[in-house]
């Protein structure tokens, strides 16, 4: 075989040049279903012109660059991602989607969220039956009603349209299902909360509370975020019925803690203890037989009080 024909072959053709140079631009070019970069050109009658790098643009509602309840911020010029739906639908126009966009980072982001558990930040924008849906940077999750709150809230006006965190309870990429919660997040707030508030205390401490809530056993007295249990027997040295004799619900007391049990975080607490106790001085205002006058309170089968 001569030189010039082993130069010959070895050598690339224009076809060759053609080819490779067809594949370099097929290997580069936005692939359909795909999230893609591209520049805005112009804005026009509320709709974004896009330039993805295909022989044509693109156009987008101006509105799909706006989150919940504000106002697009996007200008000429600016770089976006967009999701290609078609390279080229009936009028030659490119296909181009920012929610799609936006839903496809958002999912891949949110269910590495979901893996580690973490907090997720939303805006309720709708009521839907059962409940709210809720903007997560682009794909829509479920809030049920009972998700909304620790305790029923009638209005969620105040709420809607406002970020907030949220906590990721299931979800489901194949079928677009996000189902996240509200109520988690202020649960675990109000733990925390407590927790602290826990350490701070100390057996024997006097704090002010609010009567809670008023049972045949005692009340719940709240303690500034924390609830301690104040029992009958502990309300005072005399002898209480029922708490309501003594308390009412709202009213501010005075109490001791008790006891603190770390492990359940109960708190025990106690109103009598902050006075003297009638019995350390027994002896001295009624020495041994002595003679003195009292009043019946109670009469049993074994006696009377």
């Amino acid at each position: 075989m001569s030189d010039t024909n082993t130069a010959s072959e070895l050598s690339p053709t224009q076809d060759d040049f053609a080819a490779l140079l067809e594949q370099s631009f097929a290997a580069d070019s936005p692939v359909e279903g795909s999230v893609v970069e591209g520049r805005i050109t112009a804005i026009e009658n509320d709709l974004v012109i896009i330039d993805v790098g295909l022989k044509t643009e693109g156009r987008v509602p101006l509105r799909e660059f706006s989150m919940a309840g504000q106002e697009p911020t996007v200008g000429v010029g600016d770089r976006v991602e967009v999701y290609l739906e078609r390279i080229e639908n009936a009028m030659g126009e490119a296909m181009l989607s920012r929610d799609k966009a936006r839903r496809e980072e958002s999912w891949t982001k949110l269910e590495q969220s979901f893996a580690a558990e973490e907090r997720v930040e939303g805006v309720i924008f709708g009521r839907v039956k059962g409940g709210f849906t809720v903007d997560l940077d682009g794909a829509t999750a479920f809030l049920p009603g009972s998700q909304v709150d620790i305790r029923p809230v009638r209005d969620v006006t105040p709420l809607m349209n406002t970020k907030q965190p949220f906590q990721i309870l299931k979800m489901d990429r194949r079928r677009g299902n996000i189902v996240v919660s509200r109520r988690a997040i202020m649960e675990e707030t109000r733990a925390e909360a407590r927790s602290e508030i826990v350490q701070n205390l100390v057996e024997g401490q006097a704090v002010d509370g609010v009567v809670k809530n008023i049972t045949d056993y005692g009340a719940f007295v709240d303690l500034g975020g924390v609830d301690g249990l104040l029992h009958v027997t502990d309300i005072a040295w005399r002898r209480v019925n029922h708490p309501s004799e003594v308390l009412t619900v709202g009213e501010t007391v005075r109490v001791q803690v008790i006891k603190i049990n770390s492990e359940t975080q109960r708190i025990s607490l106690g109103m009598k203890q902050l006075e003297s106790d009638p019995w350390d001085d027994i002896e001295t205002r009624f020495p041994l037989e002595t003679r003195v006058t009292g009043r019946v309170t109670n009469i049993t089968d074994y006696g009377a009080f």
